[in-house]
């Protein structure tokens, strides 16, 4: 995560994983303890074989065979049963610490201001909550068994081999420097290579996001080609990076058997001349193979435990990151009301995006809006309409001046408060999967059927709701892909009308509508929502004409702000602009088909 998108480090206070475990003690108590049963009965099953060697097949004693056999079947359930209950323990531990870990993780992206999450990529937050976190997952689950495996093994076995043979010792006792040494080299190259995978992985997601959010433009201007190769690309770069990592991680494998062959070749080469030599039996030399075979074995799973570490330590970094950071537009500790309703002031209003650098978007901004009036802006694309209003529900904070909502700055308001009186209607209308009762509900949760139809039938959505088979049942699929562009428009707009706010703004969210159904609406929200404030940014005279005040808005700059009359006499670029619509003829037809249709 850029440092741009989040607050300096050290200021936060370092986030512990161990209490998402709390919750889960228990388990991870227990965990252990059966794996530890585990252990415990496979390091007693080689003695029973030995015994088995010794004194039944060399001894000649068939009912011991049978006795011994018999408790090494019993032993063996045991340790299975035993290993059972330790993949559950841990996982339930596991999965509910990744659940949680998750859970906070999303809802820390939640939280976080516009400014943070355009500063993160939408590939690397989708990598952190579900790769890195289940990475997280896969580690606790491997330190809850693996962790008490090894060393058990490790210690146990040695133990073991020294009470048979003080030789066996000296072989495991030689090798395990050369082994950890081999260990440590591969954790340390291995760790900034986990790190680029991580990376790798962040941009390929980013790619993936762009091109199934994009995929009509992708479509429309035939691009399908250099955005799979443009994929190809990233594709490729992950594939490298992960197969250094293979390369890496597959060189310890060899090596180790190669040490655990060799160690065992020389127990029953030593083990041989101890026989020879009668100061051991056939039974304690294969029995202390086995163990040399766990020990070693156990130091391989030492090093996969390290691999997963440093693997582990990368994700947790990342996870740990997103978690620490604290969103930076927030309540204050004693949020005020305002005295008035639905007014809107801009006084002295000048902005910039986070880490954006050169002239301002907003420069010097400052009018007052009543409640109930209806004001348009109009300018250029990339004039600063649509960073004006994102002021307004505080999506943005000014860098200078203030914004004030029923007179209190919006810095000053308790967010959730100052959105509850805020409808908005984005420039791109976001629908869900779902009923179109869903999603119009979104507005008010708890509104009627009927209150849901009201806030349609103002949007110019009821009748095309209606001819649906199920009507208000029908189900939308993902962001609407089965509605057409004035369909998804206004049945955003109606989710904004259901919300009763004091405020609602129309940020250029009509322009997929016709000038009859844009007129039909208009008339509508004067009639249905009289005292309502509406703002309503817009490309088209013919749809902003008819509001109370337009403010015309030049690089940031509000140049004129009075009514339709008023700007053709006043405002140079008002004028120009309806100039141009008038010669190219839309204006005029479009005037036509407002009158019929007002």
């Amino acid at each position: 995560m850029s440092s741009s998108g989040m607050k300096n480090k050290s200021t936060k206070p370092r986030v512990s994983f161990v209490r998402y475990l709390k919750p889960y003690w228990l388990y991870a108590l227990i965990s252990p303890i059966f794996m530890a049963g585990e252990v415990g009965i496979d390091l007693l099953l080689p003695k029973l074989m030995s015994r088995i060697v010794n004194e039944g097949v060399l001894g000649g004693d068939v009912r011991l065979i049978l006795v011994v056999g018999l408790q090494m079947l019993v032993c063996a359930a045991l340790g299975g049963a035993a290993g059972l209950a330790c993949a559950w323990t841990a996982s339930v531990a596991s999965q509910g610490f990744g659940n949680d870990v998750r859970v906070d993780a999303y809802s820390r992206v939640m939280s976080l201001s516009l400014g943070q999450t355009d500063a993160i990529t939408t590939g690397s937050l989708v990598t952190r909550l579900t790769n890195d976190i289940t990475t997280l997952q896969d580690l606790v689950a491997m330190i809850l068994r693996m962790f008490v495996r090894a060393p058990m093994f490790l210690v146990g076995g040695f133990v073991i081999c020294l009470s048979l043979n003080v030789k066996f010792s000296y072989v495991v006792a030689a090798l395990i420097p050369f082994m950890l040494f081999l260990v440590a080299m591969i954790v340390i190259k291995a760790n900034p290579l986990f790190l680029s995978v991580q990376k790798k992985l962040d941009r390929l997601n980013a790619v993936v996001q762009e091109n199934v959010n994009g995929a009509r433009v992708v479509k429309a201007f035939g691009r399908e080609e250099y955005e799979i190769n443009r994929f190809d690309v990233a594709n490729r770069d992950y594939r490298d990076v992960s197969l250094k990592v293979g390369r890496l991680m597959s060189l310890v494998w060899p090596f180790m058997m190669i040490v655990m062959n060799t160690a065992v070749v020389t127990v029953i080469y030593i083990g041989g001349y101890e026989v020879e030599a009668a100061a051991m039996n056939v039974g304690d030399v294969m029995a202390a193979a086995t163990y040399i075979t766990s020990i070693l074995g156990s130091i391989m799973m030492v090093s996969m435990m390290f691999q997963q570490l440093s693997r582990g330590k990368v994700s947790a970094d990342r996870v740990r990151e997103l978690l620490a950071s604290e969103p930076d537009i927030t309540s204050p500790a004693s949020p005020k009301t305002g005295a008035e309703t639905g007014t809107v002031e801009f006084d002295r209003v000048s902005f910039s995006y986070p880490s954006a650098s050169g002239t301002p978007v907003l420069s010097d901004i400052s009018f007052k809006i009543k409640k109930g009036e209806i004001i348009a802006v109009i300018g250029s694309t990339g004039s600063g309409k649509t960073s004006l209003v994102s002021l307004i529900p505080r999506f943005y904070d000014v860098t200078g001046g203030s914004v004030r909502v029923d007179g209190v700055d919006v810095r000053e308001w308790d967010i959730d408060a100052l959105r509850s009186k805020i409808g908005i209607v984005l420039q791109k209308s976001e629908l869900f999967s779902g009923t179109v009762y869903d999603n119009l509900r979104w507005g008010d949760p708890s509104a009627s059927d009927e209150e849901v139809r009201e806030a349609a039938k103002i949007a110019q959505a009821d009748d095309f709701v209606s001819g649906f088979a199920d009507g208000y049942n029908t189900w939308i699929a993902e962001k609407g892909a089965s509605l057409s562009g004035g369909q998804k428009q206004r049945l955003a707009i109606a989710r904004a009308i259901l919300k009763k706010p004091e405020i609602i703004i129309f940020d250029d969210s009509t322009s997929a509508l016709d000038l009859g159904t844009e007129a039909r609406l208009q008339k509508a929200l004067r009639e249905k929502l009289a005292g309502t404030t509406v703002i309503m940014i817009a490309q088209r005279i013919a749809s902003v004409r008819s509001a109370d005040r337009i403010a015309v808005i030049e690089n940031g700059r509000i140049t004129a702000f009075d009514t339709h009359e008023a700007l053709l006499r006043t405002s140079a670029t008002y004028r120009d602009i309806y100039d141009s619509q008038v010669k190219s003829g839309s204006l005029e037809a479009e005037g036509k088909e407002v009158d019929a249709n007002v």
